[in-house]
């Protein structure tokens, strides 16, 4: 009996068990692309929510809503305090360095003003924990025996930065993307801030109806809309809901607008003309963003092209030929 005739291999692979793995492979890419598409939820939604009842909260007068929060806000005080206290005991915590970390802080969208203690206490606690178990492990048990005094030097000393910056560079990450993330939606902001007082709204109802129609695309942004305008509701002085706002965005293209907006309480101006003038800057600048990325865009293609698609290329244009003249050499040796 004749056994059946074997698919066609390259460098000794069978061509068709290849493509069946990477057919299953793009199959599950599908599903997996299929069910993330369809559950996907509204970012906005937990965020308003906490921030319609804080802002009940304050106009009551309640400090906590039930026992339970009571209770956890108690045992974060007691905690905080107890940081603030041996920071003090030391003479390490100093009024503007906590008001420096409260801000940024807030610019990462942090709203805990507690939480500047522990980003300062951590500055001093992790260079002992992590700092010194490198040191005790290179010096004292000898973990790198083969390394020169040169690399162990580098390496306690790089432990010890690292750690002391690394509360640092975690908080200056989160203000990076939320900043880079509230710049992309800022121009659109400003184009519904300019139908909203147009269409006779007073700036807070614009400022929370641009907050609900722009959650779901930006929900940085609509976050820092929506506490404004609860701030413009509640605060005796509304220069300082916009300070506010100011202040806990990294951002100079908001702090203009900050500016624009507190000149037109203060002296009356149209709003409308001066945000749709903001409103085209902003696009033109994001506008000559976009092209300067796609300026780069073929130099930075060139290593990819090079590395992974001109070897896919050739496999797929010399394969089928390679194929035949491995089966035409053993069909003729046999």
């Amino acid at each position: 009996m004749n056994e059946p005739s074997a698919g066609p291999t390259l460098l000794g692979v069978d061509i068709l068990w290849v493509a069946t793995l990477l057919s299953a492979v793009a199959t599950l890419a599908i599903l997996v692309a299929l069910y993330a598409a369809t559950t996907v939820r509204d970012p906005m939604a937990k965020r308003v929510k906490a921030l319609n009842e804080r802002r009940e909260q304050l106009k009551a007068g309640i400090v906590a809503s039930t026992a339970k929060r009571r209770v956890k806000l108690v045992h974060q005080s007691e905690t905080t305090d107890r940081m603030r206290a041996f920071l003090k005991s030391l003479k390490v915590l100093q009024d503007e360095q906590l008001k420096t970390a409260q801000v940024k802080l807030a610019q990462a969208g942090i709203r805990s003003k507690d939480l500047a203690v522990t980003i300062i206490f951590s500055r001093l606690l992790l260079p002992i924990v992590l700092g010194g178990t490198v040191c005790i492990g290179v010096y004292l048990l000898d973990w790198f025996p083969d390394w020169s005094s040169l690399k162990k030097l580098g390496l306690a000393a790089g432990s010890l930065i690292l750690s002391y910056k690394a509360p640092d560079l975690y908080v200056q990450n989160l203000i990076s993307k939320r900043t880079d993330a509230i710049r992309k939606g800022l121009p659109d902001a400003l184009d519904l801030l300019v139908i909203c007082a147009e269409a006779g709204l007073t700036v807070d109802a614009a400022f929370g109806r641009v907050a609900k129609e722009l959650g779901k695309a930006y929900p940085e942004l609509g976050d820092e809309f929506t506490l404004t305008a609860i701030e413009l509701g509640f605060l005796s002085e509304r220069r300082q809901a916009f300070e506010n706002l100011g202040r806990r965005i990294d951002l100079e293209a908001v702090r203009g607008v900050v500016t624009t907006m507190i000149q037109t309480e203060k002296y009356g101006t149209p709003l409308a003309s001066a945000l749709r003038v903001l409103s085209a800057e902003f696009r033109n600048e994001r506008m000559m963003r976009a092209e300067e990325k796609a300026a780069r865009l073929p130099a930075i293609m060139t290593v990819p092209l090079i590395l992974f698609i001109l070897p896919v290329l050739f496999v797929v244009i010399l394969g089928p030929a390679a194929c035949q003249i491995s089966d035409t050499l053993i069909g003729g040796k046999m």
